[in-house]
């Protein structure tokens, strides 16, 4: 028979907190990362991290989100899709009548531009990056590793470099999340910034947890890569989204809030 293991000790009163963070990050993508089927429609892969500090996150995004479900669905367990919202399909076939769609999407900007959150993307055209690295390097680790080493300078910036930061994904089955997770590891154990293994930690959440920071983005990832594709064409929601990328002390984007590969 073998020794049971102890339970584990509980946390006295009076014990220190853990050192957390004052932001989270909320991560989502646009597009797949398959390089054998490519879709000639949006031949993009948009991984997108949306960095919150998480008082304003508590006391304003939260109860706006919710707020915005309850006027236009009565309740707050409808979970927020670009993709179902675009295409007006249940439950957002409400967005069917112009007038309703238009409320709706003038409370969802609003929420956004109100709301302090900083962007850091990466876009990779898919084709090219086929062609640079052929079909073994997957553009989802590629764009991971650049997102989270910008995220980390952005909080090391702020102070919080060794205070645990939540990097949530959502969870796209067990397989891929368990990949994802050993990609993300593998990220923190060859880096060469200092302090990033101990700041960056990773979260899975299921779509189910209806988590406002995985919907806002949700939201900001497609038009990201919309105007990576078609820079002149009107695009109001990038309009929006752009005032959040992350900037250079002299205003640029690229490179810091933005990475276009190749």
């Amino acid at each position: 028979m073998g020794v049971s293991a102890p339970p584990p000790a509980r946390q006295k009163y009076g014990d220190p907190m853990p050192a957390f963070s004052d932001y989270v990050i909320y991560v989502d993508e646009s597009g797949d990362h398959s390089l054998t089927n490519i879709n000639p429609q949006f031949p993009l892969f948009v991984l997108s991290f949306c960095i919150f500090p998480v008082d304003d996150y508590i006391s304003t995004v939260v109860p706006q989100v919710q707020a915005m479900k309850f006027e236009f669905f009565g309740h707050d367990m409808v979970i927020l899709h670009e993709r179902e919202i675009r295409k007006s399909t249940p439950p957002f076939d409400v967005l069917l009548n112009e007038g309703v769609r238009e409320r709706f999407m003038e409370r969802m900007n609003d929420i956004i531009s109100a709301s302090r959150f900083g962007i850091v993307a990466c876009v990779i055209d898919k084709e090219q990056f086929r062609t640079r690295r052929g079909n073994e390097v997957n553009p989802y680790h590629v764009a991971l590793e650049f997102g989270l080493e910008r995220i980390f300078l952005q909080l090391q910036q702020r102070g919080q470099a060794r205070r645990t930061a939540r990097v949530v994904f959502e969870s796209r089955g067990a397989k891929e999340d368990q990949e994802l997770e050993l990609e993300f590891r593998r990220i923190m154990d060859t880096t060469r910034m200092r302090g990033m293994p101990e700041t960056l930690a990773f979260h899975c959440a299921p779509k189910s947890a209806n988590s406002s920071g995985l919907q806002i983005a949700d939201m900001t990832a497609r038009p990201i890569g919309l105007h990576v594709m078609r820079p002149e064409q009107p695009n109001r929601a990038w309009d929006l989204i752009s005032t959040k990328l992350v900037r250079s002390s002299k205003g640029h984007i690229e490179g810091y809030g933005l990475k276009v590969y190749p």
